[in-house]
């Protein structure tokens, strides 16, 4: 387990929170209280600590636990609202005694989407969390809850993926493609971690403050077992936390009007066949969707592994889906730029919202929750005899166990408990699976800390 310095400077403290946030009933401050299996202290106090401790080097969410572990938050009930009662909280959080606004701001974030979705969404009779169309839903309610729908403004959110264990060169191209959009007028979306999350933003921020751009969007979408690994980068100024990581994904893809593809390990990965699984799907045939996978000059063996491992897995057609740019950070934001154009066409001409893609077809096994135990693991279904979306989908479960077995608290506790994940595959396929998955550990993309990585999976 990664090993953090001992705790530093820690700040008591109570706030009030940033930003919109309703007088919350006695019963939902009761369950925020609450320890027990129904209750939500647990949840927020893990990801109010992510948020608090901001700038870690480390992507342990345990460790982070451990070295934190006096750390408690409390909601307050008061007759003017709530108030948030912090104990032991990072002192890097607090300047001169009071805290951030930023980190205010995520902080109530973090409390808005988790009483919304506990008490709103989960268990709810009009979200029928089991059909497509009341996933969808409950995910449209999440975002507007959060006020991430903004009606009235032309398409322009670039959704960035990638890995937040990148080189220094890789971070650099990032800022610079995040630049190059952010000066024709183009938002970012990430996953709010470090890494390739964080450069596009910080791009885009400099470009936007260039252009005079006011109102540029700096879009962070995360749920909770992320969150409390990867603490939202401080250029985020819309935070979204979406209760699991298949409703996220959803969410990026409904509320995104193209997307960029960075290095990264099995997150991205991940990330990749979700997306490319929908697009496969015969009702999305002629819905533009611009994405674009791209590195610096030296990435492009990356790519290459991954273009490999997708035209083998899916198809010699998939390659129509996405282009290669690496090493040209301009010609990345004018191809992202000329396609979101393109969509803007598309959307006028049926006449479909800018602010969130319902036209998008999205089969039930890519909004269905996966919890990757060992035995749901064990029983993946990864050969070639499906249908290509089906395949995709189940690559995908697989790259989402091996992300929990390394950097999300319940998937570290598991392996520890039992073992590494056990992946079984047809041969060839099981050969390629691990070509990819080793180069991944051989170019250190597995971790965040630099520390020696030992695989949370086996291949059988």
């Amino acid at each position: 387990m990664t090993q953090l310095p001992a705790p530093r400077a820690t700040i008591s403290s109570i706030i009030s929170p940033e930003g919109s946030l309703e007088v919350l009933s006695q019963h939902e401050v009761n369950r925020l209280k609450s320890t027990s299996k129904s209750g939500l202290h647990d949840l927020l106090r893990r990801c109010a600590l992510a948020v608090l401790n901001c700038g870690s080097p480390t992507d342990d969410s345990i460790a982070i636990l451990e070295a934190y572990k006096d750390f408690d938050i409390e909601v307050l009930q008061q007759d003017r609202g709530i108030r948030l009662k912090l104990t032991n909280a990072p002192a890097e959080a607090f300047v001169d005694g009071r805290m951030i606004r930023g980190i205010r701001e995520h902080l109530s974030s973090v409390l808005r989407d988790i009483v919304y979705v506990y008490n709103e969404i989960q268990h709810h009779k009009r979200f029928d969390l089991d059909t497509a169309e009341g996933t969808t839903n409950a995910v449209f309610h999440i975002l507007r809850k959060a006020g991430t729908l903004k009606l009235g403004r032309d398409p322009s959110l670039v959704v960035c993926w990638g890995g937040h264990s990148i080189s220094r060169e890789e971070y650099e191209y990032t800022k610079d493609v995040g630049y190059h959009l952010g000066l024709r007028d183009l938002d970012v979306c990430t996953g709010c971690g470090p890494g390739a999350m964080k450069g596009p933003m910080k791009g885009a921020n400099v470009a936007h403050a260039k252009q005079r751009r006011k109102d540029g969007r700096y879009l962070g979408i995360s749920e909770p077992g992320i969150i409390a690994a990867e603490a939202p980068n401080p250029i985020v100024n819309e935070l979204v936390v979406m209760p699991d990581i298949e409703k996220r994904l959803e969410a990026f893809v409904r509320l995104g009007h193209g997307i960029i593809v960075f290095p990264g390990g099995v997150g991205t990965a991940e990330e990749i066949l979700y997306l490319l699984g929908i697009l496969l799907h015969p009702s999305n045939n002629d819905t533009p969707y611009p994405l674009i996978f791209s590195g610096p000059a030296n990435a492009a063996a990356y790519f290459q592994k991954i273009d490999e491992f997708l035209v083998y897995t899916l198809g010699e057609d998939i390659r129509r889906y996405y282009t290669i740019i690496t090493g040209d950070p301009t010609a990345v934001a004018r191809k992202m730029r000329a396609g979101i154009d393109e969509v803007t066409d598309f959307r006028r001409k049926h006449q479909d919202a800018f602010y969130y893609n319902w036209r998008l077809t999205i089969a039930r096994e890519f909004q269905a929750p996966f919890k990757p135990t060992h035995e749901a693991m064990r029983g993946l279904a990864l050969h070639r005899q499906q249908p290509t979306h089906e395949l995709a989908a189940n690559l995908r479960r697989a790259f989402s166990g091996i992300v929990a077995g390394n950097v999300k608290e319940e998937g570290i506790r598991a392996i520890a408990a039992h073992g590494p994940f056990e992946l079984t595959a047809e041969p060839e396929l099981m050969q390629r699976l691990d070509e990819l998955l080793s180069s991944f550990v051989t170019q250190g993309r597995m971790k965040l800390d630099g520390q020696p990585y030992t695989p949370c999976y086996v291949l059988k």
